[in-house]
């Protein structure tokens, strides 16, 4: 059984051919400038490839494009859209509408629409891609909704409130969603799976850092709590947000700058973070090496980042009652030994030991934390697609 994963951005069209008897990727791409042009990257398991610049007015013509690589010329790998049984579409935004994966009949898809508001930058587009993949998939193959939002619903009210007026909750649905839910689900299961253990017998840290970065409490396999809020915004130190603010430095920085609302979520949300506290890049990787030639500004940013893991790590521990396990995944909590030994230093009192050694690894599932360690710490990689992937067989099943 071959399920096709989509992952569509307002100009962008990512995607992932899996065959479902050993989870391996058949296919994968990138269909890019949608919209201001046009532009599709796709390669085969066994290195065949497609780059080549398109005509994409919208997200129909690179669904089109999508279905002729994949079937057609010297990279394609099916002979009809026919082999596919479903597609799997990642949805950041489902709000309180959405609490588990669905088909996406045309009422649902109305309804990530309408959530638009919430995600101004992701659900329209989701929508727009639905809509396409319904032009040009044949009828009787399913497409499923895998939310974003979905895995921390199960937070308490106690976690996902605002201290503002119950009526921005009741009739605005300004509260905390959280993000990277899809990301945070895997890992955790995955190490429960790598340990033996059931999901519910634990209590995990989940880090995933990257250019967009929030940490997770999952106690018994459930999202408690989590760092991103409202929107994406929330939380840790990221590669152009600002992460947590004081809203009157907010409402102060507009005023003496004279920007209006539209203008200031520009500014925290592409313009600060990494980029604008280090000046140098909103790279991880390129903070890292501005930090090793003695860059100050790059400095603060680096001890920024990993002084908040470290807090969000011991308020987590402190909510769940105890903690088992730390995970790092994403981006950075993969491939950055030093942002882990950083988060994880000085941290012995609280059971947290890290192997300088064991984690010098990038990008392998591996326990980076000594033998004497009560809390054990993990690299686990985020495979968000497989996830999507594996809800969706489970779905149409």
């Amino acid at each position: 059984m071959k399920i096709l994963v989509i992952n569509a951005g307002s100009s962008s069209l990512k995607y992932q051919l899996i065959d479902m008897t050993d989870e391996s990727v058949i296919a994968k791409g990138n269909c890019d400038r949608i919209g201001i042009g046009g532009h599709i990257s796709h390669k085969t398991f066994d290195g065949r490839t497609v780059d080549t610049d398109c005509n994409f007015p919208t997200h129909t013509e690179a669904f089109e494009k999508l279905v002729e690589v994949l079937t057609t010329g010297e990279a394609s790998v099916i002979k009809s859209m026919d082999e596919i049984s479903a597609v799997g579409h990642r949805i950041v935004q489902g709000a309180e509408v959405f609490s588990k994966t669905c088909i996406a009949t045309d009422e649902v898809i109305d309804q990530i629409d309408g959530l638009a508001d919430l995600a101004p930058v992701h659900n329209h587009a989701h929508a727009l891609a639905l809509r396409a993949c319904k032009k040009v998939i044949p009828a009787d193959v399913k497409q499923v909704v895998v939310f974003d939002t979905g895995f921390h619903q199960t937070m308490p009210a106690k976690a996902y409130m605002y201290g503002v007026p119950y009526e921005c909750y009741k009739d605005l649905h300004v509260r905390k969603y959280g993000f990277h839910g899809t990301s945070h689900r895997f890992v955790t299961a995955k190490l429960a799976e790598t340990l033996g253990k059931k999901p519910e017998d634990l209590k995990i840290v989940s880090c995933h850092l990257g250019n967009g970065s929030s940490i997770t409490a999952v106690n018994a396999g459930k999202s408690v709590d989590t760092t991103m809020g409202f929107t994406p915004l929330d939380g840790l130190i990221m590669g152009t947000r600002s992460g947590a603010i004081d809203a009157s430095a907010v409402t102060y920085i507009m005023n003496k700058l004279g920007l209006s609302a539209s203008e200031m979520s520009d500014y925290l949300n592409k313009k600060s973070g990494f980029l604008g506290l280090s000046g140098v890049s909103s790279d991880n990787r390129d903070i890292q090496k501005a930090v090793n030639e003695g860059n100050e500004r790059a400095k603060i940013t680096s001890e920024m980042l990993t002084y908040q893991i470290k807090k969000y790590i011991g308020s987590f521990a402190a909510a769940m009652n105890g903690l088992d396990a730390v995970i790092f995944t994403g981006g950075i909590g993969e491939n950055a030994p030093e942002v882990r030994e950083g988060a994880c230093e000085d941290m012995s009192f609280f059971g947290i030991e890290i192997d300088k050694e064991l984690n010098k690894c990038r990008g392998e599932l591996k326990k980076i934390s000594t033998e004497a360690s009560k809390v054990q710490v993990w690299v686990v990689p985020t495979n968000e697609e497989l996830l999507i992937a594996r809800d969706t067989l489970e779905l149409v099943k």
